[in-house]
């Protein structure tokens, strides 16, 4: 017997329930003060009446109806038009009433129900219903609630159930309360501090008969609009059980990087650039969809550390004609600045990016401005893994630049980002100097599929974006073998000379060498004189 499920009606909540709540639950919503109980338990019963074809009733102890409906108007929920059209109702009593009625079966709340035909039922709060409860003698609080959960049970009837907690009380904390063992759902709200701003989350704790997502989830109270859930970025189910593959590849948009990158990318890989700032990683990116866009392929740029004005403004002042490409509708540019990010947020807006445009390429600007806070790490890198396995199940080719302080920045994605399992390439742009100046340098140490030229070639950044410097075949040094280097494994070894090994071995006097010494063995001088035997003149002792 299959259970039916119903649509709350609350933007992402849903998604969260696996498509809705179990018809007939008991719902139980707790949270501190202000972490939107009431505003959630409102919405159950208007969208339910408006848009479910299920009447609901409104039970409030502590607040008047009038102020109720003034409330949600600030959503632009009518209520009053509901009442009106018969399709909803709100009750204003006092929990001595509540409790009192439960002893008989046609109490008001009964009769309410039945008159108005509701399906839905919200009792805003229990904590007032379990402060009285106690007060009375004749029996427990828990006697009274499975009273109340049997009436609307007889009713058929989804009912939602407010409680107060205190700020630091989690729903993990007060798991075993009576509430949580008699109702069949519970949900958590919490707005708790991230820095000086608030966060705030929902979490399912438990929902008898059905699946669900666990974890915490970001939720919004949106003006105008409602509650809003948006469900965590790295546990959302995966829709495709094959993760598609592609044998395309397509073009960076400068053919020598192509070149080293073993010919271009593949369709669907994911690359992440990494440099010290000023090095060209937007750069790049830009010369990477403007690539797209001429090939008719439409790219999104997320933008975390610049303006779109300023973007555009740089890349004309490279004659990259980016604003050519975005008033053709082939390029994108969306900019969210990091300052209170939330991530969920955030994945839920690129992939409705997205599924709106048809992106085929998409560039991410930077991954460092995600963690800009510590206590958020787990949560950056479990976003990084998510938003690369969406773009691969949809065969996005996607570049992720990541700033990173260290000169070659291999350690660094190691350390921070944990990210380098995951993506296909891997590009390194580095300043090197050399005598005065400052030159940069481009090294490819990881394409998987492919067979990558990892030398270090030095570009340049002018008119057209970045280029690399040409370099004639006979200018390349010998690669010698391993053999001929001490200090292998510490990435930075030092020529050895096998002939020299070889003398301090036996014993023998090392011969002198010239400064210009190669590697392969000590050379003797060709100028030096080897002194004569002959005795010194008496003189030349006596000095």
């Amino acid at each position: 017997m299959s259970i039916e499920t119903i649509p709350t009606g609350i933007r992402g909540l849903d998604d969260v329930l696996l498509g809705g709540v179990s018809r007939g639950n008991v719902i139980l919503v707790e949270g501190a003060a202000g972490s939107g109980k009431t505003s959630l338990g409102l919405e159950f019963i208007y969208r339910g009446a408006l848009e479910h074809d299920s009447p609901g009733l409104v039970v409030s102890f502590e607040i008047a109806p009038q102020r109720l409906m003034r409330d949600a108007q600030g959503f632009r929920w009518d209520f009053a038009d509901l009442e009106a059209r018969r399709r909803a109702k709100i009750i204003y009593t006092s929990p001595v009433v509540l409790l009192q009625e439960l002893q008989s079966g046609d109490g008001v709340l009964a009769r309410e129900i039945a008159e108005l035909g509701a399906r839905r039922v919200l009792i805003d709060g229990l904590t007032p219903v379990k402060v009285v409860g106690e007060a009375l003698h004749g029996s427990t609080f828990r006697d009274r609630l499975h009273l109340l959960v049997e009436m609307l049970q007889h009713k058929d009837v989804t009912a939602l159930i407010t409680r107060e907690v205190p700020a630091l009380e989690t729903a993990r904390a007060s798991q075993f309360s009576d509430e949580h063992f008699v109702c069949d759902t519970i949900i958590a709200l919490r707005a708790e501090p991230r820095g000086r701003s608030v966060l705030r989350s929902l979490e399912i704790i438990k929902s008898r008969g059905q699946d669900f997502i666990t974890g915490q989830h970001t939720m919004r109270i949106e003006e105008g609009q409602g509650v809003r859930v948006y469900p965590r970025a790295s546990a959302r189910p995966r829709v495709l059980l094959e993760q598609p593959t592609s044998s395309q590849r397509s073009s960076v948009g400068v053919e020598a990087i192509d070149e080293m990158m073993g010919n271009g990318l593949y369709d669907g890989s994911i690359t992440l650039c990494v440099g010290v700032s000023g090095t060209g990683k937007t750069l790049l990116g830009l010369q990477f969809l403007v690539e797209g866009a001429k090939q008719g392929k439409k790219g999104l740029l997320v933008s975390l550390d610049e303006h779109p004005a300023q973007i555009v403004r740089n890349a004309e002042g490279l004659d990259l004609q980016l604003q050519k490409y975005i008033d053709a509708g082939l390029v994108h540019i969306y900019y969210e600045a990091p300052q209170e990010l939330e991530l969920d947020v955030h994945y839920w807006r690129i992939a409705s990016l997205v599924a709106e445009h048809g992106f085929s390429r998409v560039v991410v600007d930077s991954l460092a401005a995600y963690a800009a806070h510590e206590e958020d790490e787990r949560e950056f890198r479990d976003f990084v893994y998510a938003l690369s396995t969406y773009f691969k199940d949809r065969l996005i080719t996607a570049f992720l630049n990541f700033e990173s302080p260290e000169l070659l920045g291999v350690s660094q994605i190691s350390q921070d980002i944990k990210a380098s399992p995951i993506v296909d390439n891997i590009v390194l742009l580095n300043y090197v100097e050399v005598s005065n100046r400052l030159r940069r340098a481009m090294t490819v140490p990881k394409a998987r599929g492919s067979a990558p030229r990892r030398d270090t070639r030095e570009y340049v950044i002018g008119r057209g974006g970045i280029s690399l410097v040409p370099s004639a075949p006979e200018e390349r040094v010998p690669q010698l073998p391993f053999s001929s280097y001490y200090g292998v494994l510490a990435r930075a070894p030092e020529r050895r000379s096998p002939i020299i090994e070889e003398r301090v071995l036996k014993g023998e006097p090392l011969p002198k060498t010239t400064a210009a010494d190669d590697g392969l063995g000590p050379r003797p001088r060709s100028s030096a004189r080897v002194p004569s035997k002959k005795k010194a003149r008496p003189s030349e002792r006596r000095r």
